[in-house]
């Protein structure tokens, strides 16, 4: 091989480890939920999370406390038709999500551990972390 085959092919391998640091590691790290304050004297908070959908799930892991309930609004920014349902495997839910509407899902994951969410074509991912 030439001097400016392998040239080539040296610059095809780092722009595909490029695209695959950028697409599964970069900018990953998960968001914790928050918790809102008591509507009334000895009711607990709920945690929530805002989940933007537009191309995928904006924050796509988000970190809770294991036992505890947590509400998660997606909000679809979209009108994909990818988009357009959101299944949690583990919890039994599959539910339509309007395009510019706000949907609410509460879940309790009963143990520590990773739980995935998806569209119903499978092609975008999310997970919530219980600790």
């Amino acid at each position: 091989m030439a001097a400016h085959e392998w040239g080539v092919v040296i610059g095809a391998l780092g722009a595909i480890a490029w695209v695959n640091w950028y697409f599964f590691v970069a900018g990953r790290s998960a968001a914790a939920a928050t918790v809102a304050a008591p509507a009334a004297a000895g009711a607990s908070g709920t945690a929530r999370v805002d989940v933007v959908v537009r191309g995928g799930y904006s924050p796509s892991a988000i970190r809770v406390r294991a036992g505890e309930p947590v509400r998660l609004v997606f909000d679809r920014q979209e009108t994909s038709s990818c988009s357009e349902e959101i299944v949690f495997p583990d919890f039994g839910i599959r539910r339509f999500l309007p395009a510019g509407e706000k949907t609410t899902i509460e879940i309790t994951p009963p143990s520590a551990g990773r739980y995935e969410f998806m569209c119903g074509m499978s092609m975008l991912h999310g997970v919530v972390i219980a600790e």
